[in-house]
């Protein structure tokens, strides 16, 4: 098994309440977690996957908006990320992650020093094309999105040095998120093509091919009250790197949303091998407050 911070995302998705959350959704706007959360690389959906979401509460006449700040302990390395994304008129998103991937005592293993790190930024950007995740109850068709993220990774020598042949690059996605009312289910599935070794923390392409790859990442979530949700996500990766096998995420989460200005993610996350070093498996835990 293989997959990371899972648990973010499902929570977002619980965006499905019942014929309860109608008087909400009139009255407010978005229903409780219909924004998602914020997922590693800064934008909404779930922990490991983009959705077609748009972050904050905000209807089409407004502005909404939301912080992060995430942690993910594995057996043999840390991951942490925080950031910030904005949601003009529930239809375009801008967003902005920070990422650093520690190594801790594992790095004088991999002879990088004691603490080494990995670090990352992603600017990204999605806009709505199509549909509405909750208002569109009397149809199949799910809200559809079309997005990119600018990765830039701090650590170009060490990435050359591994088989990167870039320390920066784009992904483009399309993402498509549907929110079933009545069976209090969300789905998500985006297609993201990529070059990214580790997301882009090991940068972009490699000794094994420098093409674009078309990876998946799936999403659901049930919930199970109105304000806490469980659920599951898989995201599968390109293997650009001789030698560093990189293997698929998955996770399995618990979201609560205390109300719409906060929100707490917790899952259990297996990152499969990273740079030798097999079953990283290990909690995650994010924050996220917004409006």
């Amino acid at each position: 098994m293989r997959g990371p911070c899972v648990a973010l995302m499902g929570a977002g998705l619980l965006a499905c309440a019942g014929a309860a959350q109608a008087d909400e959704l009139r009255a407010s706007g978005k229903l409780l977690l219909t924004q998602g959360v914020s997922d590693i690389e800064g934008a909404a959906g779930g922990g490991i996957a983009t959705w077609a979401l748009i972050a904050g509460y905000e209807t089409r006449d407004g502005i909404g908006g939301n912080v992060h700040a995430t942690g993910i302990q594995l057996k043999d390395y840390q991951f942490r990320t925080y950031g910030a994304a904005l949601g003009f008129r529930d239809r375009v998103e801008l967003s902005y992650a920070h990422q650093e991937f520690d190594t801790q005592g594992t790095g004088e293993k991999l002879g990088l020093g004691h603490g080494f790190t990995f670090g990352q930024d992603v600017y990204g950007v999605k806009v709505k094309v199509a549909g509405d995740a909750v208002y569109n109850q009397d149809s199949w068709m799910p809200q559809v999105a079309l997005g990119a993220q600018f990765k830039r990774a701090d650590q170009s020598a060490v990435i050359s040095f591994l088989g990167g042949q870039h320390s920066s690059g784009v992904d483009y996605f399309v993402a498509a998120s549907k929110v079933f009312l009545d069976e209090s289910l969300v789905l998500n599935g985006t297609v993201r093509a990529t070059k990214a070794n580790q997301t882009g923390l090991l940068g972009f392409g490699g000794n094994r091919g420098d093409d674009y790859h078309a990876e998946f990442e799936g999403s659901a979530a049930l919930l199970l009250t109105r304000k806490f949700a469980v659920g599951v996500e898989y995201r599968t990766k390109p293997d650009n790197l001789n030698g560093l096998k990189e293997d698929d995420w998955a996770d399995v989460f618990a979201a609560y949303a205390i109300n719409k200005h906060l929100s707490v993610t917790a899952a259990y996350v297996d990152l499969g091998e990273i740079a030798t070093f097999k079953h990283e498996n290990g909690v995650y835990l994010s924050l996220q407050a917004g409006f």
